[in-house]
């Protein structure tokens, strides 16, 4: 939104400045060719940059209705040319006052309009359900009904809240707000976190009559699963230390929450790195159709059955997906894996075998080595299941097997090439380096990472290292 609003902005300005030059009807056409209208420009974009965030005009537009957005941009635009105003009269630049005048009422019409398409576009997109945030709520009371109201009051398709638990086991048949079940007590939250897409945990419930209330936040923040706590002020019953979750106070549909968050917290670079996965991946997937159609033409003439091998992986919080990838082995391999199990030389649930005789001859081999099989994930990218860089997306299998610090590992988009893949020996680790390396890269995780581990991805495809 920053960067729509200063291109704008921007914009606005110069349409003002030819309107005003050309376009005008006499006698107000026309402008002096002094002061520097570049400088002018310079200037409003870094006033009407602090104006804006001065009067916070950023808010969620899924949570602020129309006339809240309205209202911070007209403030904001005040704001701003009472700055202006005021430099200008102290520098002695003899600006057009009619064209700044233009300048302002296009910038706010703009900016508003804005703000209207970014909201219908976000809540088209939220309607999505791989986009819905998936909730549990813990307690079943006043305030968790507080909680379930503010979501359905300010917001639409976007949140799918799961149900409820409880340690009070008399309210297992319990309906909060007359349709989200209590599901169990705080004994079975655990197994239900493991075993369903939860994005949120809200603790909504006095943390004083909250038995195990440490445990929960420690589990949540051990698979990645950002926990926030509706506040009664009587926080120092709680004796939980977060080890790598950060915490904040943020708004949750309009309820003061305390979060804590153990994934990326920059929604700004975030956006950028989406930015990146979808410019890039639609880039890549162009420059490589002739690699595509050669390895397409390879597969089918060497082996009967089809180009492209689907397997269903997790992908976010453990959202399920069918993962592309050129067919490296013979067709029905999936239905021989009993009999080459034994061959498996990798530790922990990985299955990997360095020979494997299901695998096509040459064209299979080749297609491994210069990791070209992996090539049609591009699309799982433009489609939202991946990004370019991320931890590599598990197979539902192997996740039954972790322990449940290793799920962390879920809590961010998997990727196409990841921080143990760029390693020189990475066919030879453990998988619980593996695992340890991709919850460093979340730790860590920065722009300047994904473009590091990009291009050690080149020279690792251009040395074969692939298996």
């Amino acid at each position: 939104m920053r960067a729509m609003d200063m291109l704008l902005t921007a914009a606005c300005f110069v349409l003002a400045y030819f309107l005003k030059k050309h376009y005008l009807p006499e006698p107000f056409r026309g402008l002096t060719q002094e002061p520097s209208y570049y400088v002018v420009l310079l200037l409003v974009i870094i006033i009407w940059y602090i104006s804006l965030n001065a009067i916070w005009a950023y808010k969620d537009p899924r949570n602020s209705g129309a006339a809240t957005q309205m209202w911070d941009v007209l403030k904001a635009n005040g704001l701003g040319l009472l700055i202006l105003s005021f430099v200008l009269y102290a520098s002695k630049m003899p600006v057009s006052r009619l064209m700044i005048g233009i300048f302002v009422v296009l910038d706010v019409g703009a900016l508003i309009a804005f703000r209207a398409v970014a909201a219908a576009v976000v809540r088209r997109m939220d309607t999505r359900a791989c986009n819905a945030a998936h909730v549990v709520i813990v307690g079943s009371r006043d305030r968790a009904g507080d909680v379930v109201s503010a979501i359905e009051n300010h917001y639409q398709n976007n949140v799918h809240i799961l149900g409820c638990f409880d340690p009070d086991p008399d309210r297992a048949e319990f309906r909060v707000a007359g349709k989200y079940p209590v599901l169990g007590t705080m004994e079975a939250l655990e197994g239900f976190l493991q075993d369903n897409v939860v994005d949120e945990l809200i603790v909504a419930m006095p943390i004083k009559k909250l038995p195990g209330g440490d445990r929960c936040l420690a589990v949540a923040e051990e698979m990645g699963i950002t926990a926030r706590i509706v506040p009664d002020w009587q926080l120092h019953h709680l004796a939980y230390q977060p080890i790598v979750a950060g915490i904040s106070v943020s708004s949750f549909y309009g309820v003061q929450t305390l979060t804590l968050k153990s994934t990326p917290k920059s929604q700004g670079k975030l956006f950028l790195k989406a930015l990146v996965d979808y410019s890039a991946g639609a880039v890549l997937l162009v420059l490589s159709l002739p690699v595509f159609l050669a390895a397409a033409a390879a597969v089918k003439a060497s082996s009967p059955g089809p180009v492209f091998y689907r397997q269903e992986r997790l992908g976010k919080n453990g959202r399920r997906f069918d993962m592309l990838k050129f067919r490296t082995m013979k067709d029905g391999a999936d239905k021989h894996i009993d009999e080459v199990r034994q061959m498996n030389e990798c530790d922990g649930p990985v299955f990997k075998i360095r020979r494997d005789p299901r695998i096509i001859p040459v064209v299979g081999t080749v297609l491994r080595k210069t990791s070209i099989d992996e090539l049609p994930q591009l699309v799982n990218v433009l489609r939202g299941d991946m990004s370019l860089v991320g931890p590599r997306p598990p197979i539902p299998a192997e996740v039954n097997e972790y322990e449940t610090w290793q799920r962390r590992r879920l809590s961010m988009k998997p990727g196409i090439t990841c921080l143990w893949q760029v390693e020189p020996c990475r066919n030879d680790l453990p998988f619980c380096k593996w695992v340890e390396m991709d919850l460093a890269y979340i730790d860590q995780w920065s722009l300047r990472l994904d473009f590091l581990i990009l291009f050690k991805t080149v020279k690792a495809v251009l040395m074969g290292a692939g298996r």
